[in-house]
């Protein structure tokens, strides 16, 4: 009988365990990252769910002749927002996978 209060009590840790993910990842969602680049020229902001929910670019950075360069400022400020938004996931989320080796999990 002893083996069955144990599984029991695993069984309500793991359900606790699982409500804190749940709560952690709707935290996440409302959670966000700006990455920047052009020295402020291009603004990206994505959620905590690496969703991108705005985008500003100054007028300034839009040069008909020079599109390359307006392409590469907005790939360089999603890559710094999407690393923000890769820590911020890791910082959320790695408490509760510690110690447990599972890769790509977060």
């Amino acid at each position: 009988m002893g083996g069955m209060g144990n599984m029991q009590g695993m069984m309500k840790q793991m359900q606790k365990m699982q409500k804190q993910m749940e709560e952690a990842q709707e935290k996440l969602g409302e959670a966000t990252v700006e990455g920047t680049a052009g020295g402020g020229m291009v603004t990206i902001v994505l959620n905590g769910h690496k969703k991108m929910v705005d985008i500003t670019i100054d007028p300034e950075a839009v040069d008909p002749e020079d599109v390359e360069m307006l392409q590469d400022t907005i790939l360089a400020a999603f890559n710094d927002a999407m690393d923000k938004a890769d820590k911020l996931s890791e910082s959320t989320m790695g408490q509760f996978t510690k110690g447990m080796n599972l890769p790509g999990l977060f």
